[in-house]
């Protein structure tokens, strides 16, 4: 096995950058936000990385992925650390992120605004036809840190469903979900 020693941080971020998020593997764990620090020290590597949201469950796929895949490359000495502050938000991943979830069929978060607002009367462009004549359908999508929205207005989408996710914004540190006391 290949000495920790002789591999760089750059080569870390970028087999990390080839670890599909579990649950939208059209993204990556560092294009989602999750990878926060990569640390060599001595003969091992630290890890920080920081769950979409408290309770998400492809924690420890993600946590499963990083140590199988850096150990492929002769890196076995990893440790990860589960970092909560600050919590993680929409507002890390880029426009070219936010755009492959537009592809996927996801509809991209926008720029998370300190205000508080509404989540059930909040619109939501539709990744599909564009319509932002939307409204929540189920405050839970296939996974628990998305949302499912209907579009109302009359459009065709061919073979698509009128239904899409969004990825719930995190406010003041808290998904809109688990904060609605605050609405």
């Amino acid at each position: 096995m290949q000495p920790t020693a002789t591999v760089t941080e750059q080569q870390i971020w970028q087999w990390l950058d080839q670890i599909p998020d579990p649950e939208v593997p059209v993204i990556s764990i560092v294009e989602l936000g999750v990878v926060r620090n990569v640390h060599l020290q001595d003969s091992h590597v630290d890890i920080e990385i920081t769950p979409t949201y408290s309770g998400c469950p492809a924690l420890k796929m993600m946590e499963e992925s990083i140590v199988h895949d850096l150990s492929e490359n002769s890196v076995s000495d990893v440790r990860i650390k589960t970092v909560l502050f600050p919590p993680w938000t929409t507002d890390w991943m880029s426009d070219e992120t936010k755009e492959k979830l537009r592809e996927y069929g996801i509809a991209p978060p926008e720029k998370n605004s300190k205000s508080p607002y509404s989540p059930a009367t909040r619109k939501h462009r539709c990744p599909f036809c564009g319509s932002n004549q939307t409204r929540l359908q189920s405050a839970f999508g296939s996974t628990a840190c998305k949302a499912l929205y209907f579009v109302m207005a009359a459009v065709s989408h061919s073979n698509i469903s009128n239904v899409f996710e969004h990825p719930k914004i995190t406010v003041w540190g808290m998904s809109w979900l688990t904060n609605t006391s605050r609405f």
